[in-house]
């Protein structure tokens, strides 16, 4: 079954150079990437992001770990679609704690537990389709991905205020 998953490279896999490895490792999948930018995280996206976690006690340092308290403050959004999206681009992540996660995993590879318990593990894949669109919905409005119909869409008419070059 064809479907979509949201991945993100963390701020300490941009503060680390981690970018070209990653992308490379799931390129393995043979995946499409249909959505991509650059984000500074916001206070309100990292929480809503994580609202799953907000009653764990490491919750506050997770909050500023996304938004690049500790590194850099942005965070590369990805989506990829095709079959089986979300378990193989699962499988080349690895474990979400590091220690646990296959060597030859991202996570693995690349990853580390801090003092205060932040897993510093550089990537995000979305853990089932529920989350994948909760999660896709979050960080990418319909016009930011070149497959329309990945999910439903209303036309809205709405006037807002933009830059643009000059």
């Amino acid at each position: 079954m064809k479907e979509q998953t949201l991945v993100l490279i963390k701020p300490d896999g941009l503060k680390k150079s981690l970018t070209g490895n990653i992308l490379t490792r799931l390129s393995e999948t043979k995946l499409d990437i249909v959505g991509t930018k650059i984000v500074q995280v916001s206070k309100e996206l990292a929480e809503a992001h994580y609202c799953h976690l907000k009653d764990k006690p490491f919750f506050p340092e997770l909050i500023h770990y996304i938004m690049g308290d500790y590194h850099k403050k942005k965070v590369m959004a990805l989506v990829y679609w095709g079959e089986d999206a979300i378990g193989k681009v699962r499988s080349i992540c690895g474990e979400t704690n590091p220690e646990k996660a296959d060597s030859v995993s991202i996570r693995g590879a690349y990853g580390r537990i801090t003092t205060n318990g932040v897993y510093e593990n550089v990537i995000h894949a979305s853990e089932n389709s529920k989350e994948a669109e909760r999660e896709i919905k979050l960080w990418f409005q319909p016009d930011e991905i070149i497959i329309s119909n990945i999910y439903p869409t209303e036309e809205i008419e709405k006037t807002i205020k933009a830059r643009r070059w000059k």
